[in-house]
């Protein structure tokens, strides 16, 4: 194929589109390739009833005061919406056991600052050796942790946890943050359909075989998910064994939501919260009155969301319809109605939602993120060491990539996009 590109940048994501959009600033020749139909691959915003925005994948400004994509949003003319989350109010429902649903709270805050405690150089352990055994709350503490993290926290590196970093601050994008993640990368240069079967650099530069015909580059930086690097044999040539391993040390996650359709909803606060159930993993959070809006956003996550994914959308809305007549009686069945949504997990392109560190593998971020000969680079989420799971991880390490390619190859800065 004619005209090839200095760089190829794999994914049209926010890494990706973070990437392309230094290296275009830079006056790089570059060209970016997404599997999908769309931009913003984790990131996407869908409409709901009377059009209004639905976030069907990441939907908070984590960390908000330093997540380049607030400013980002608001040079976009977006809306920033400073609500404080759900998980920072009072829960909706009264605890049937007639226990006292406040000290959840503080049992949850105990075993996260235990983790946040974790000296680097500390042996690692599951993130669940960090739970009180006599604590009443450690099945909903689970539950919890299926939904930041997408799993449960026998299976999670308790160091990569601590090694997060959050300022504290939750924000939203009223008109969605995944459209707000895709427009940021309309002006690009991309070709959208268009899946990297392989990348070959055994050469001077790198072999991109694509429905679109064979590209040469000089530089590929590769933002997919880690579960697609995992799973993909044959996706390098040669194989880069390291990588793959890395990859599998750092899996994705799952966290799904159903958005429902709600009448009468001003029974609740906006922007209230409830669990299914406060006595096991297997529940859902449910996100009442989002923006104030008639509906109510319910999350499920970890091995939960997996049994779901296998019953299809019917089992996720029956899932949600038991537990919400369980809290609030039978008769809440007539009052909402489910909205379309999308399985991460069965998504050929994504096969998650986020990534987390299996037990005393969370030095694999490192591992992932790290060049091959000058001419392969990686970057997203999974790549992040302090912002991971994140879309402001995703975009960090996609301008730290295609800063390193620049420098690695000395393109020039000076000439005009």
């Amino acid at each position: 194929m004619s005209n090839d590109p200095e760089v190829v940048v794999v994914g049209g994501g926010a890494a990706g589109i973070a990437a392309s959009r230094k290296l275009q600033s830079a006056g790089v020749d570059y060209l970016l390739l997404e599997a999908r139909d769309r931009l913003g691959g984790r990131a996407w915003t869908t409409s709901g009833p009377g059009d209004v925005p639905l976030d069907l994948g990441c939907g908070w400004l984590h960390s908000a005061d330093v997540n380049p994509w607030r400013e980002i949003a608001r040079e976009q003319g977006f809306h920033i919406d400073e609500t404080r989350p759900p998980w920072e109010r009072p829960l909706a429902q009264v605890d049937r056991e007639g226990e006292n649903l406040e000290s959840f709270g503080p049992a949850l805050e105990r075993f996260r600052r235990q983790i946040d405690d974790l000296s680097d150089d500390a042996t690692d352990k599951p993130a669940s050796a960090f739970l009180d055994p006599d604590c009443r709350w450690n099945p909903l503490i689970d539950a919890v942790s299926t939904y930041y993290s997408g799993a449960e926290t026998h299976l999670i590196s308790a160091r990569d946890l601590a090694r997060y970093d959050d300022t504290g601050l939750n924000w939203r994008v009223v008109e969605g943050y995944g459209r707000s993640i895709s427009l940021h990368g309309a002006p690009l240069n991309f070709r959208l359909n268009c899946p990297v079967n392989r990348i070959d650099h055994d050469g001077p530069g790198v072999q991109l075989e694509t429905p679109i015909g064979t590209l040469s580059a000089r530089a590929a930086i590769v933002t997919l998910p880690s579960d697609i690097i995992a799973r993909s044999v044959g996706l390098f040539r040669p194989a880069l064994d390291d990588k793959i391993t890395a990859a599998q040390d750092l899996p994705l996650g799952l966290a799904d939501k159903l958005f429902l359709e709600l009448e009468n909803a001003e029974e609740f606060e906006p922007d209230s919260r409830a669990f299914g159930s406060v006595g096991r993993t297997a529940t859902a959070a449910y996100h009442l009155r989002p923006f104030g809006r008639p509906l109510i956003e319910a999350y499920f996550g970890g091995s939960c969301a997996l049994e779901l994914e296998r019953e299809g959308e019917a089992g996720f809305l029956a899932f949600a319809r038991d537990e919400l007549c369980g809290l609030f009686g039978s008769k809440f069945k007539s009052r909402i109605k489910g909205l379309p949504m999308h399985r991460w997990g069965s998504d050929p392109f994504a096969l998650g939602s986020y990534s987390f560190a299996r037990p005393g593998k969370s030095d694999s971020r490192s591992r992932l993120a790290a060049p091959i000969d000058g001419k392969l680079f990686f970057a997203g989420e999974a790549c992040s060491k302090h912002y991971y799971s994140t879309a402001h991880g995703a975009y960090r390490t996609g301008v730290a990539a295609a800063e390193e390619v620049i420098a690695e190859l000395g393109l020039s800065r000076d000439r005009k996009v």
